[in-house]
């Protein structure tokens, strides 16, 4: 079976290599030709573990192909995922500008039956605006080619994605025909091996159910968050909560962990996408207004406990560790560890920020505004305060007789809770975390 992905980003590098590595034939289009130029190559863009040697080995046996141009490819396959970006517009509404981009050219260019299938995510409505640019397409063209659309929304984490990938808990898709359906089934095939579930349904409703799930995990969080700030006041420990709560089948334990906000490509734009959705059909959806709302806040929790301990910041020396949003990926969109610095320098700051794999991303974003460490102890050096914003597992268990040497303070700020307050204490230390 051949397929082609437009996108080389995130999702449709990594849908293309998992589906290659299953025996499909996949070519992945961007328009980016030095991006291209590096893939055929071997050199990656993104960092996620694992997909070097997937993508490496599946080129070198010749499933996986790269192009500048749909025109390369299309003629031989019978299914194009769209995988291009939908950022954020002014509004908070997703941009569909790249993907009404891919849906012209594939009514420019399909010479028969094929399948046009969304896997960025796309409100509600997207499959109409896809049909009504791939139809105008063929329209200019004077031809009458059937082609189908279906929607299939990924679900991938970064840091997990091969694995979610091929072993994911779900496959949604959308689609209003039979034939497009035998064709998607005949697709994910070679999965079913792993008895995953492939869950179809119609377009809207698969549309709906991305962006209701991350708005679902953003709500667990920025519920946690509230609940943890709380019991800071009143004296509980957040984490006996947690447990207490997460051990009621109902409610389990997953995206219970409190901590300094979430961050990332999908969470934060889904959620102001969702927020869009509503009041263009003039509902207003206020629980999820609150859950933006809780972790716009929650972002500055860490600079708010540094402040209050360490009163003027300005001359203080702070070490930030971990930059990336979450542990195993370099990833630094919307990432609170941005907000915290960001605040950190404007109050006459000096920083000095350590991450495993997101340096030369903080580079490329804050530029020399930081200092940059070599590693996670020369960032400590004369520093009044450590905040980790970022659980990577090098961060975990840290030499703290090598920290309280290099420091000149004595405080941490733990916006993770990894840490343990006795044997801070112990070691002494001022040990300030989430909600305990």
């Amino acid at each position: 079976m051949n397929i082609a992905i437009v996108g080389t980003g995130y999702v449709g590098l990594v849908s293309g290599a998992c589906f290659a590595e299953v025996g499909i034939n996949v070519t992945c289009v961007d328009i980016d030709r030095s991006k291209i130029d590096n893939l055929r190559r071997g050199i990656i863009p993104i960092y996620e573990p694992g997909l070097d040697d997937l993508v490496k080995r599946n080129v070198a046996e010749g499933r996986l192909n790269f192009a500048t141009d749909l025109a390369e490819c299309i003629s031989n396959v019978e299914v194009v995922f769209c995988a291009v970006g939908t950022p954020p517009d002014e509004d908070g509404s997703a941009d569909l500008k790249y993907v009404r981009d891919v849906a012209r050219r594939f009514g420019q260019l399909i010479n028969k039956y094929t399948i046009f299938v969304t896997k960025s995510t796309v409100p509600v409505g997207t499959s109409a605006i896809v049909r009504h640019e791939i139809s105008e397409a063929l329209a200019e063209r004077g031809v009458d080619i059937e082609f189908e659309v279906a929607s299939n929304p990924e679900f991938l984490k970064e840091g997990a994605a091969i694995k979610d990938f091929m072993s994911p808990d779900r496959v949604v898709i959308g689609t209003d025909s039979p034939r497009a359906r035998k064709v998607m089934e005949r697709l994910y095939r070679p999965f079913l091996l792993n008895n995953f579930r492939v869950i179809f349904m119609d377009i809207a409703s698969a549309e709906m159910t991305k962006y209701a799930a991350n708005s679902m995990l953003a709500t667990r969080i920025s519920f946690m968050n509230d609940i943890a700030n709380l019991c800071e006041l009143v004296g509980a420990d957040v984490n006996m909560v947690r447990k207490g709560i997460g051990s009621d089948v109902r409610i389990g334990t997953k995206f219970l962990y409190p901590g300094c906000g979430y961050g990332g490509s999908c969470f934060p734009k889904d959620v102001k996408a969702l927020l869009h959705t509503g009041e263009q059909h003039g509902y207003r959806m206020r629980i999820i207004e609150a859950v933006e709302e809780v972790n716009e806040r929650q972002k500055s929790i860490l600079f708010d406990k540094l402040q209050r301990e360490l009163g003027d910041l300005r001359g203080k020396r702070i070490a930030v560790w971990g930059l990336a949003f979450k542990p195993e990926t370099d990833d630094m969109r919307q990432a609170p560890s941005l907000v915290v610095i960001d605040r950190l320098l404007k109050a006459g700051a000096e920083v000095t920020v350590y991450d495993p794999v997101a340096m030369d991303e903080c580079r490329r974003r804050i530029g020399s505004a930081v200092a940059y460490a070599r590693d996670m102890y020369e960032a400590t050096i004369d520093a009044d305060a450590v905040a980790l914003l970022t659980e990577w597992k090098q961060f975990r268990m840290p030499s703290w007789q090598v920290v309280k040497r290099a420091m000149k303070g004595n405080l941490i700020v733990d916006g993770r809770n990894i840490y343990d307050a006795q044997e801070l204490a112990d070691e002494g230390f001022i040990y300030k975390c989430i909600g305990r």
